[in-house]
């Protein structure tokens, strides 16, 4: 009684119970000898079943032989059909199926072999009742066999993960009981399956791969069945935003956790299981997958030369990754940031082994390095990315949003001119729209310069420009911020209670501006549909949610007033701006107001010249006369909006609207 207390207990150790549930597969031959001797087995109980009835047996001097040939004949016919070769512990109907292909075989054999000694003896050599009666015990005891192994494995699971994630599969469909399976059957990962839950009213009473379903709205107000699970499982790409938004608020407001899955459709690219992860603020604010005009910018860049200027950047580094899909000749990826140009390196030649590439470390605003660069390479396409776009640091710095968003722009478009580029594309920001920072009022007026040079006689190359607002995970973005936040236990902090902003991922504002850059005839400003504003503060209580935490409670939330420079609010367009729309559903034409080159080129060396001096003042005061419509806000740059006189002579001797 001792030893066998003792092997129970170290049957059902933690340790060794987890060395069972690794187990692969039970091993191949093992399976074949198993399944012979289910075979023996099954001859045995048929030969004994038929003795009691006292049928008489055929031959019983060749009895051996009989039997002999019966195995072989089966065996044979496993072989063909492999009805060993799948993992026991994994059977399903298929597997039965095989089994049964095997057995039915075996006795269609033996039926034909009966039916030629009934011609050729005068009688059979197995009995019929035999035959049929040997098919049906076979095929139950070793179907038999794989149920008791699977639910054994099964069993061991269940104990195993007594300490895993108890999680409750949203959705009946397909893709649904395809994750669940999934979970099933990968014990090695921390989550159980434990049921459904479904919007519908129609499936209470059922039973799921043998779980329950439960109505989302019954789930949700039993308090004491909630506590039997510890997340929801969803699977976003077939759920719409607003279903996204419902499950998680529901789920959240009960303290369960919010899980994600990939669809089946990405299990070729990453495991299944392996993919579920946290919901994240960002797959609230994604949108529907954008289509993209993929041949036309393919034709753009097959083998062509092309330039991305601010490469290593979060919205540079992203257009070369694009581009690096249409086979260009050559991509030159450009910037002043040393270490992240180097860490990009070794990324891009990894992931794209078969592209040439050409890291440059140079500062645009460094015209007689730029000239080299561009006289070495005849580019197709430039994609100017570079820009200073930190509002606060830039409105006490002023000077340096000239040398780079200003000087850097104007270099590089004179160059595109100069050297016959076919399009320059420029990427913008929203913050160019009644701009009330330098930051944004620098961005206006490279605009104004790029769209100048249009009309110029002799220029072959189309300018554009494309403007869009905030993008996730951005360098500087406000959701990586709130997250460092969160991790260190708050406060989280926010400019303004009424703060909101416009957001769109990284890939996605990416393929808009590659798609604009094969539209239109060149001075075209496009914009980009950005969705529905977002309020910060709503995002970072859903933020501090997803994370675990009350917002208020367990993470404190504190305002701290707007930086220099910012505003509650963003726009894309200009006050009476004209839009029109595009073949491209998210890209429409803004009709900005657009300047003479020689206006804009006089006056951009003018505060090229003030930046050199590093005059703050005059640099702001040359910037409100391009741009007419900065206005400062909470700025010490506020007072030359209060009647203070700007440079009479830059405002006479060049008028700009």
């Amino acid at each position: 009684m001792k030893k066998l207390r003792d092997a129970f207990n170290a049957l059902y150790n933690g340790d060794n119970i987890v060395k069972i549930t690794k187990l692969r597969y039970i091993p191949r031959w093992l399976v074949i000898i198993i399944d012979i001797l289910i075979i023996l087995f099954s001859i045995f109980l048929s030969r004994l079943f038929l003795q009691n009835l006292a049928v008489e047996v055929n031959f019983p001097e060749y009895a051996m032989q009989k039997r002999l040939i019966l195995i072989v004949t089966n065996v044979l016919f496993m072989y063909v059909f492999k009805t060993y070769a799948g993992i026991i512990r994994h059977s399903t109907f298929f597997d039965f199926f095989k089994i049964i292909l095997a057995s039915g075989s075996t006795l269609v054999s033996l039926l034909i072999v009966n039916y030629i000694t009934e011609i050729a003896l005068g009688k059979s050599l197995f009995l019929y009742p035999n035959l049929f009666l040997y098919f049906l015990i076979s095929v139950s005891i070793m179907f038999f066999f794989r149920m008791v192994t699977k639910q054994f494995f099964s069993i061991l699971v269940d104990i195993q993960g007594s300490s895993k994630v108890r999680v409750a599969v949203v959705g009946v469909g397909e893709a649904s009981v395809a994750l669940a399976r999934a979970i099933m059957h990968n014990p090695n990962y921390p989550y159980r399956l434990e049921g459904f839950l479904t919007g519908r009213s129609d499936s209470n009473r059922a039973l799921l791969l043998g779980y329950k379903i439960y109505n989302k709205n019954q789930f949700f107000i039993n308090e004491s069945l909630v506590k039997k699970f510890d997340a929801v499982l969803l699977i976003k790409e077939i759920m719409t935003k607003q279903e996204i938004e419902e499950w998680m608020t529901l789920a959240l407001d009960k303290g369960l956790r919010v899980l994600k899955a990939p669809t089946l459709s990405k299990m070729r690219d990453s495991d299944l299981v392996g993919g579920i992860s946290q919901l994240q603020i960002e797959d609230l604010l994604n949108r529907k997958p954008i289509k993209i005009e993929s041949e036309e910018v393919k034709k753009r860049h097959f083998e062509k030369n092309v330039l991305v200027t601010g490469g290593a950047g979060s919205i540079g580094s992203e257009i070369v990754r694009q581009v690096a899909q249409f086979n260009p000749s050559l991509i030159v990826v450009l910037d002043q940031a040393e270490s992240p140009l180097y860490e990009l390196e070794l990324e891009l030649l990894e992931k794209f082994p078969e592209q040439r590439f050409k890291f440059i470390l140079a500062d645009i605003s460094n015209n007689y390095r730029l000239e080299k660069v561009f006289e070495e390479h005849q580019f197709s396409m430039v994609y100017h990315a570079a820009a200073y776009k930190h509002v606060p640091l830039i409105e006490e710095n002023p000077h340096e949003a000239i040398f780079v968003n200003i000087l850097g722009t104007k270099n590089l478009a004179l160059l595109s001119k100069k050297h016959k580029v076919n399009r320059f594309v420029m990427v913008s920001t929203d913050k160019a729209v009644n701009p009330t920072n330098v930051m944004g009022a620098s961005k206006r007026a490279a605009e104004l310069f790029v769209q100048s040079l249009q009309n110029i006689p002799g220029n072959t190359t189309k300018f554009i420009t494309t403007r869009f607002g905030n993008v996730l995970g951005s360098n500087g973005s406000v959701i990586p911020h709130f997250r460092k936040q969160i991790e260190k236990g708050g406060p989280v902090t926010i400019t303004h209670p009424d703060i909101i902003r416009y957001f769109m991922t990284i890939p996605e504002a990416c393929e808009l501006v590659l798609q604009a850059g094969t539209m239109g005839n060149g001075g075209e400003i496009y914009v980009f549909d950005m969705g529905e504003p977002v309020k910060i503060l709503d995002l970072a209580r859903r933020m501090i949610k997803l994370s675990g935490y009350t917002p208020d409670e367990d993470i404190k939330i504190t305002f701290i007033g707007l930086r220099p420079g910012e505003k509650l609010y963003e726009e894309l367009l200009s006050n009476n701006t004209v839009t029109i729309p595009t073949h491209h559903e998210k890209i429409l034409i803004s009709k900005d107001p657009s300047a003479e080159f020689d206006q804009i080129d006089t006056l951009s060396k003018q505060i090229v010249l003030a930046a050199v001096k590093r005059d703050k003042l005059q640099v702001v005061r040359i910037l409100k006369t391009i741009v007419p419509e900065f206005i400062s806000n909470n700025s010490e740059f506020e007072v030359l909006d209060r009647g203070v006189a700007l440079d009479k002579e830059i405002i006479e001797d060049h008028p700009i609207l």
